[in-house]
C-alpha cells in the first residue's frame, strides 16, 4: 500500500512547519545579531553553519528510521528537539547584553539542537515519502512537500514581520514559543495514523552496511557523483546569500527588523511563484527540460544577485525588494527542476534502504548550506577589515555568487538534468483524474 495523496499533503504540512521555524533561526535572528547586537557576521554565519555540520548525522538518522520501521516517532521527536532548540536561540539572544559569555554557550548549544531536530524529523519525512510514495507519484510528491515548506517560510517571515513591529526582545520571545508549539501540535496531527497500513518492513532482508562503505557506493556511481557536486556548488551559491541579505538591507538600507523578516518573506514567495509556475508550464505546454529550467534559475539567479549589488551603489528608484522578489522567483525554477531528479535518486537501490540515501543526500546538501553562509559572512568581514566599505563588501559577495551561479549553469550541461522532462504537474494532475 503506497501514501494517498491526501497523506502526501499531510506529510507537507511538517515540511512546512520545519521551514516556518528554521527560518527565523536564519534570518531573523542572524539579521538581530548582526545590526542591533553589532556582531560579526561570522558569528551567525557559524551558529547556522554549526546546525548544518551538526546534520551530517541525517545518514545515520535515515539507517535508524530504515532498521526500526517508526519514521512518524522520530518526525515528532525531531520537531521537539527543534523546538527547544529555536526558543533556547531566542532567549541567547536576549541575554547577550548583559552575559555575552553564557550567551555563546546558549547559542551554541541551541544550533547544536536545531540540527538534531532538523536532521531526524526532516531526514525521516523524506525517507517516509521516498519509501511509501509510488513511483510515478515521486516527483509530485517532492514538488507538494517543497512547496509546501517554501508557503511556510514565506508566510511565516511575512506574519512574524508584522508581529514583531514594534520590535522588543519580550515580544520576540512570545512569537517564537507561540510558533514553536503550534508547529509541535500540528506536526503531531500531520503524522497521526499516517503509517497505519503501510507496507511494514519488519525484519530489515538486507544486512546492514557501514555508513562509510555505503558513501563509497554512491560516489562510485557516474550519474550520482556529477550530480552531487552540481548540487554542492549551486547549493553553495544558493546559501550564501541566506546569511547576508537581511544585514545588507539593514545597514545599507537602513531597513528595520519588521522590514527585513518581511523581506525574507518576499523572497520566499518569489521562490514559491517561480516553482509554481514552472509546474504549470510544464503541464500545458510540455515546455522545457530539466536542464534548460535550471540553466534558467541559475542564470536569472545571478542577474539579480547584480542587480542587489548595484542597487547598493546606485539611485535606480526601483525597490529593493523587487529584486530579491526576483531572486526569489529564479531560485524557485532552479530549485523545482532538480527536485524530481532528486527523488528518482533516492527511489533506487534496495528498497529497505530509502531513509539511508535520503539521509546521505541531506548530509551533501547541509555541507553546501554550512559553507555556503559561512563563506558569505566570512568574506563579508575580511573584506571589511581590509578598509572595504559595507556596501562593497556585500557587493563583492554578491558578485561571486553570481558567479558561482553561472558556473553552476555550465556544470548542468554534463549533469544527470541534461534532456529529462519535467513531469511533475502532469503526474499530478493525470493522477487526480482517476480519483
Amino acid at each position: 500500500m503506497t501514501l494517498s495523496w491526501v497523506s502526501i499533503f499531510r506529510l507537507g504540512l511538517v515540511q512546512m512547519c520545519l521551514g516556518a521555524v528554521v527560518v527565523l533561526m536564519t534570518s531573523t535572528l542572524n539579521r538581530l545579531m548582526v545590526v542591533e547586537l553589532a556582531m560579526a557576521a561570522t558569528v551567525p554565519g557559524f551558529l547556522v553553519g554549526l546546525h548544518y555540520v551538526v546534520q551530517l548525522s541525517r545518514p545515520k538518522w535515515g539507517l535508524v528510521s530504515d532498521v526500526e520501521n517508526n519514521r512518524t516517532k522520530w518526525i515528532i521527536l525531531g520537531m521537539i528537539i527543534l523546538g527547544v532548540g529555536a526558543n533556547l536561540a531566542t532567549y541567547s539572544v536576549k541575554i547577550y547584553e548583559t552575559t555575552p559569555a553564557l550567551s555563546m554557550i546558549v547559542s551554541v548549544f541551541a544550533y547544536t539542537l536545531i540540527g538534531v531536530g532538523v536532521g531526524a524529523s526532516g531526514t525521516s519525512l523524506l525517507a517516509l515519502l521516498a519509501k511509501h510514495t509510488a513511483a510515478r507519484r515521486r516527483p509530485a510528491a517532492a514538488m507538494i512537500t517543497w512547496l509546501m515548506m517554501i508557503f511556510g517560510i514565506a508566510m511565516t517571515a511575512g506574519v512574524v514581520g508584522q508581529l514583531l513591529a514594534p520590535y522588543s526582545s519580550e515580544r520576540l520571545t512570545q512569537v517564537v514559543l507561540g510558533l514553536t508549539i503550534l508547529t509541535v501540535v500540528l506536526t503531531v496531527l500531520a503524522t497521526w495514523r499516517v503509517e497505519r497500513g503501510l507496507a511494514q518492513i519488519g525484519t530489515d532482508a538486507h544486512p546492514s552496511a557501514p555508513l562509510i562503505q555505503e558513501l563509497g557506493i554512491v560516489w562510485a556511481h557516474p550519474d550520482t557523483r556529477r550530480f552531487t557536486i552540481f548540487v554542492f556548488l549551486s547549493m553553495t551559491a544558493y546559501f550564501m546569500q541566506e546569511l547576508i541579505l537581511e544585514p545588507y538591507a539593514g545597514l545599507v538600507f537602513l531597513y528595520t527588523p519588521s522590514q527585513t523578516t518581511s523581506l525574507s518573506g518576499i523572497q520566499n514567495g518569489g521562490v514559491f511563484m517561480g516553482m509554481l509556475s514552472v509546474g504549470i508550464l510544464a503541464s500545458a505546454l510540455n515546455f522545457g527540460t530539466l536542464r534548460g529550467w535550471v540553466k534558467l534559475g541559475c542564470i536569472g539567479s545571478a542577474s539579480m544577485l547584480l542587480a542587489i549589488m548595484a542597487m547598493g551603489h546606485i539611485t535606480t528608484g526601483i525597490p529593493l525588494e523587487a529584486a530579491v522578489f526576483g531572486l526569489g522567483v529564479f531560485n524557485g525554477m532552479f530549485a523545482v527542476s532538480a527536485i524530481g531528479s532528486m527523488m528518482t535518486l533516492a527511489g533506487r537501490g534496495p528498497s529497505s534502504r530509502e531513509g539511508t540515501r535520503m539521509g546521505l543526500w541531506g548530509a551533501a546538501q547541509a555541507i553546501a548550506a554550512g559553507f555556503g553562509g559561512l563563506v558569505g559572512t566570512l568574506l563579508v568581514d575580511m573584506l571589511q577589515a581590509t578598509q572595504f566599505s559595507t556596501v562593497s563588501a556585500y557587493g563583492i559577495v554578491f558578485t561571486f555568487e553570481a558567479v558561482l551561479f553561472i558556473w553552476s549553469a555550465i556544470l548542468a550541461e554534463s549533469s544527470i538534468l541534461s534532456n529529462t522532462k519535467l513531469q511533475t504537474a502532469r503526474t499530478v494532475a493525470g493522477d487526480l483524474k482517476n480519483v
